[in-house]
């Protein structure tokens, strides 16, 4: 079963990748030995993530994005990572409907992911998802988040390149914002740059990031977009794989590559040790712990080292 489920995705088989990337979102039991298999043919793929605010336009702008690859002859994949849905407890496609024109095009595949309330294990679930694309053989995965919380800047550790979507009306926020924005971005998007204050915010973001640009980093780029009307999507992606090409030369790529290898080990050794510290015994001796008020007298450090001291299994 798993060299045949191997197979269909390294075939792009959409069935099959539909399926096992379910598993993967809904912490159904995934074979490590697949993923272990799998992990050689992951490594091709430039990742992409997208974010900014809700209402920059980002769904728009990653639809019109993977028109001009396909027009390169570049097949993409997509995770569009949502807040879960409080009815459904699935994602909420919002405005990816849209994106349902590329539903006939076996080069490219489109997946909206819930956090269902995880989002701690969100950016461990987007990686998985992007190795299996990646296996797949698309050219390009894009990641789409909403917002910019913890769980972006989770899923920003995913990926090669972050671009961070916003539009005019984002000027009284930069100064809030900008710590964390100028943190995780490597690219920004000015989108909407029909409306007014297009120029003036470009002028204000490139002066905040040159202020903080340091002597061995690359200057994030800063383009405007109406993605709406297809405005400046083919200067936006000839400028995004030149400033790839710029991490690259720099080797900001590599370090980038590198710190997510170890961050995914350091993510896996904490589950896993969790997983095993956590026994019915220690459950059990941690509710005995505190099953009273009267338990908040003990120090936490004091039950830590009780349950330190519990035998695994008993």
């Amino acid at each position: 079963m798993t060299n045949s489920i191997l197979e269909g995705i390294l075939e792009n088989d959409h069935r099959i990748l539909s399926r096992f990337i379910s598993q993967i979102e809904f912490n159904n039991a995934v074979s490590e030995d697949l993923l272990i298999e799998m992990h050689q043919y992951t490594h091709k793929a430039i990742r992409i993530g997208i974010t900014g605010p809700p209402g920059a336009g980002k769904s728009t702008l990653v639809d019109q994005l993977i028109q001009v690859l396909r027009e390169d002859n570049k097949s993409v994949g997509v995770v569009a990572v949502d807040p879960t849905s409080p009815f459904s407890g699935g994602a909420l496609l919002g405005d990816r409907v849209r994106m349902n024109r590329f539903i006939w095009d076996e080069n490219v595949f489109i997946r909206s992911m819930g956090s269902h309330g995880d989002l701690g294990g969100l950016a461990k679930k987007t990686q998985d998802v992007g190795d299996v694309l990646a296996a797949s053989g698309k050219d390009i995965v894009i990641y789409e988040t909403v917002g910019v919380g913890q769980g972006e800047h989770d899923v920003a550790k995913a990926v090669d390149i972050t671009v961070v979507v916003l539009v005019p009306e984002s000027g009284d926020e930069i100064q809030l914002m900008k710590a964390g924005l100028i943190e995780i971005a490597d690219f920004f998007v000015i989108n909407k740059s029909d409306r007014d204050g297009a120029g003036r915010l470009a002028t204000m973001l490139r002066s905040i990031l040159h202020s903080f640009s340091k002597e061995d980093s690359v200057c994030p780029p800063v383009m405007n977009t109406v993605a709406a009307k297809g405005e400046g999507i083919y200067e936006f992606k000839k400028e995004l794989m030149s400033h790839l090409d710029v991490m690259k030369e720099k080797g900001i790529y590599e370090e980038k590559l590198l710190q997510r290898h170890r961050d995914r080990v350091h993510t896996l050794v904490q589950e896993r040790l969790l997983n095993e510290f956590w026994t019915s015994e220690r459950m059990k001796h941690l509710e005995a712990q505190t099953e009273s008020l009267d338990s908040i007298k003990s120090s936490p450090y004091e039950i830590t080292h009780s349950l330190l001291d519990v035998n695994n299994g008993g």
